[in-house]
């Protein structure tokens, strides 16, 4: 396995002193050792989304690509939380789940009042995990074990929310009114390819993505990579014009400052086009520049006679195979 630290987006923890009685300041039935806190959650997000679509695409027809494509990622890239799920860890011993609690907000803020025995803890947050079918919190019963982590299998859908996690060491006092400031990372980022097919006709195209995380740890904020990377179907966008977009979500890809050499391939894109006359051709896109948390990006180029796909990025490495069937093998160095 192979790992990074991810960063991205930002959540605000407010915690302030109540007392005991949500109805009155009776504090008779309160037990000694415990404080209630007013929490109030406020999830911003901040992504290089709308930067790379007015960067990436410029022309009329590429406009209409973006708007597409803003439409498509509107629940990726959203500052709405529809679900939250809180979990209060031990510092100490087995790092056990001391309270837990899970909400359907629908909202970029909520409040809840809670009671907390006075002791130090360590804070975990998730956002948006109840809607996507792509990936689970697993072993969230410990701290140092709780985490995001995608479906097994060679060929997987795209990830269909946006993810938050947040992370945070506190301890409640006795009678001390404390506000905490929680930073929520984005867990999951996309790739579009947008392409022009300058008149070509084919009759199907398939494209995946490849060479990202499948787990993520969410104490320590590391990314966990399988030996052989699944590959993630991207979604066609109907564009509304000749435009082609194909664009999937999923974990980010190693950073370049993990990889051996900064030369090195660290994600793919693979696409396969069937001509009229019943012919594939596979196009393997190599990208050397890392996809981190909370970012989009957009890849563009043009198709060719064969149907290979032409990037116009100079920098991205393609490798083209005519005439393509699934008894082939292709091993790329991620």
């Amino acid at each position: 396995m192979r790992y990074w630290k991810g960063s991205m987006a930002s959540f605000l923890l407010a915690m302030g002193l109540f007392s005991c009685s949500a109805i009155d300041d009776d504090l008779s039935d309160c037990p000694p050792d415990e404080e209630q806190f007013q929490m109030e959650y406020q999830l911003r997000l901040v992504t290089n989304m709308t930067t790379e679509l007015e960067t990436q695409l410029t022309t009329l027809t590429e406009i209409g690509v973006a708007d597409a494509l803003r439409e498509h990622l509107k629940d990726i890239f959203s500052d709405r939380a529809h679900d939250i799920d809180l979990s209060f860890y031990d510092t100490e011993g087995a790092l056990n789940s001391l309270y837990h609690k899970s909400d359907i907000i629908d909202a970029n803020q909520t409040s809840y009042t809670l009671t907390l025995p006075m002791r130090k803890y360590m804070h975990l947050a998730v956002a948006n995990i109840a809607d996507n079918n792509q990936v689970a919190l697993e072993d969230e019963q410990h701290s140092n074990t709780s985490m995001l982590l995608q479906s097994e299998g060679k060929t997987l859908n795209s990830h269909t929310t946006g993810l938050f996690t947040a992370r945070q060491p506190m301890e409640v006092l006795e009678g001390v009114d404390q506000t905490f400031n929680v930073r929520l990372y984005m867990a999951n980022s996309a790739v579009a390819l947008v392409l022009d097919p300058k008149g070509h006709t084919f009759t199907d195209m398939k494209v995946y993505a490849t060479g990202f995380a499948r787990q993520f740890n969410i104490s320590d904020s590391v990314y966990v990579f399988p030996d052989e990377s699944p590959l993630i179907r991207a979604d066609k966008v109907e564009t509304g014009n000749e435009l082609l977009c194909f664009c999937s979500v999923n974990f980010p890809s190693h950073d370049a400052e993990t990889k051996a050499a900064e030369e090195k391939t660290l994600w793919q894109l693979k696409a396969y086009i069937t001509k009229t006359d019943g012919k594939v051709t596979e196009s393997v896109l190599d990208i050397k520049e890392a996809l981190k948390a909370g970012n989009l990006k957009i890849l563009k180029g043009e198709l060719d006679d064969d149907g290979a796909i032409r990037p116009y990025d100079s920098r991205i490495g393609v490798s083209v195979m005519l005439d393509w069937n699934e008894g082939g093998s292709y091993d790329p160095d991620l």
